[in-house]
Order: structure tokens, then sequence, then C-alpha cells
């Protein structure tokens, strides 16, 4: 009969084993898939961020361009958050900017935003990429859901006096009964219009020769 610390010592070397195994197994599975999982992020990362900018305008990495927006003007865009943005190129020459921004105030909380601009300052289109808007209601600000958001492209700073709803006096369309949804994003992307407007020296690299 074996003794009991014998036993115990029997019963740990089995746990262990199991645990080595079991060990193996897990790491050489994250080591099989890790970068396959890695290269689906950036190619879904990269269609999102494409969508902001026209068609063939850049030719590098969107995802890897990003970078940490300044405090300054993050504070200008209106954001509490820390904020990054991308820089697209076309041949090393810069054609378009896309910037994250959060707007505080939807009617269900915040509303982040990805808005390509391009280097006159313009928009080009903007995303909602996260929500919590009304269902069937508020959520139309969702490109997924309608076109409203479309109606941004190709404003600017010429339009700044006027970014605002048109229950406010403004130029931009919503949806009656859902307005502070469409108020919210449209300050937002106003604000980060303005900013690029004030600090685009700074935003704008100098092109690569």
């Amino acid at each position: 009969m074996r003794r009991p610390w014998q036993q115990a010592q029997r019963s740990a070397l089995i746990l262990a084993g199991f645990a080595a195994t079991a060990t193996l197994l897990l790491g050489s599975t994250w080591l099989a898939t890790h970068r396959t999982v890695a290269d689906n992020e950036i190619a879904a990362q990269s269609a999102l961020l494409a969508q902001t900018l026209p068609a063939d305008s850049f030719d590098n990495v969107l995802p890897a361009s990003r970078q940490p927006l300044p405090t300054v003007i993050q504070q200008a865009f209106g954001s509490r958050e820390a904020l990054t943005f991308y820089t697209a190129r076309h041949q090393g020459r810069v054609s378009g900017l896309i910037f994250e921004n959060v707007a505080p105030d939807g009617y269900s909380g915040r509303i982040r935003l990805l808005i390509g601009l391009l280097p006159d300052g313009s928009v080009h289109a903007v995303r909602v990429v996260k929500h919590q808007e009304t269902p069937g209601l508020g959520d139309y600000i969702d490109i997924a859901r309608s076109d409203w958001a479309h109606q941004f492209g190709g404003k600017g700073a010429a339009n700044l006096p006027s970014w605002r709803v048109r229950k406010d006096g403004g130029e931009f369309d919503y949806v009656s009964g859902a307005t502070v949804s469409a108020r919210a994003v449209t300050a937002a992307v106003g604000r980060t219009v303005a900013a690029f407007h004030r600090y685009h020296a700074t935003l704008l690299p100098r092109d690569t020769p």
C-alpha cells in the first residue's frame, strides 16, 4: 500500500502533467492563430476607416498611421477622452485625415464617430461606430440604418456658422422626435471641422518629396 505522501506526490505529478499539456496545447493554438486573428482585425479596421475617404485615394495601411491627437486639439474637439487620428497618403502625399471624436450628449449616452476630412478641410464622410440610441428612432444616425450622415459630405469651414440642425437654425436635417441624436452628431462633426480649420498646420504634415 502506498503511503499517503507517496499518493499525494503521484497525484501532484499527474496534475502537473495535465497542466503542462494544457499549456502546451493553448500555446500552440495561440501561435497558430494569433497572426490570423490580428490580420483579420487590421483588415476590418482598414475597411471601416476606408469608408470615410474616397476610394483609391490612399495607398498606405491606415491603421498603421494612427497617432494620438494633441491635447489642445482634443479639447477643441470637445472631448475629455484621449482621441486618435489617422493620416491617409497616396504616393507619399497626404490625401486625407480621419479623426475619432465622441459626441457626449446623445440621447442615450456617448456616440463614437469617425470623421474623414480631405486636405482642404471638407468632410468626405462620417461614420457612427458606436452608440446606444433608441432602435427605430435615434439610430438613424448610423449609416447602416439610413443615409442621414451623407448630408455632411462636402461641407467644410464655410458652413460653420450654420453647423446645426434645422430646428436650431442650422442647415442639417433631422428626424422629428429624435432631434437629440442628430444634434449631438452634427455638433461633434462641426467641432471637428472647426478644430481642423484652426490647427491644420499642425495636423497636416509636410508631404514627402
